[in-house]
């Protein structure tokens, strides 16, 4: 049985998020590679403007391992659209996401889930998540959270 989408306020960052033109496929909806875009920004905005990546410049950057979406409704363009971030499971080296993007309504037209392994720039090997990141994402994390 498939799960029923989450609504706004299960997540605890939000971000509102502009559409392009571009987003559009041909049958009129936003593409479904561009809801991986939108997870990306969601994702990367959040630890870029809280000062724990310098996607450019620091030591350890977050490298993508697993994702995935469920789809519920349609999404386009020009509507904005307000992703929802929260912090699933936080490992020594790995964080998994999940993010909703939420058109007009309170519940989600997609769910996804991100799974981010920090390593370290040079070797590419994992490393242990900083203790400033570490706090950065168990803010994340729902109340009464596991994992």
């Amino acid at each position: 049985m498939r799960a029923d989408p989450g609504r706004l306020g299960d997540y605890r960052a939000h971000r509102l998020l502009g559409t392009r033109w571009g987003d559009n496929d041909v049958y009129g909806h936003m593409n479904n590679t561009v809801h991986y875009t939108l997870f990306d920004t969601a994702v990367n905005a959040h630890l870029i403007e809280g000062g724990v990546l310098d996607p450019h410049e620091g030591a350890c950057v977050f490298l993508v391992v697993e994702t995935g979406c469920r789809y519920f409704s349609e999404l386009a363009f020009p509507r904005p659209v307000t992703a929802g971030l929260r912090v699933a499971t936080l490992g020594t080296s790995s964080v998994r996401y999940e993010i909703g993007l939420f058109g007009m309504e309170e519940t989600a037209a997609a769910e996804g889930h991100f799974v981010h392994v920090n390593v370290d720039r040079e070797t590419r090997r994992p490393v242990p998540i900083e203790p400033r990141t570490r706090a950065m994402l168990e803010a994340l994390r729902p109340e009464g959270g596991d994992g």
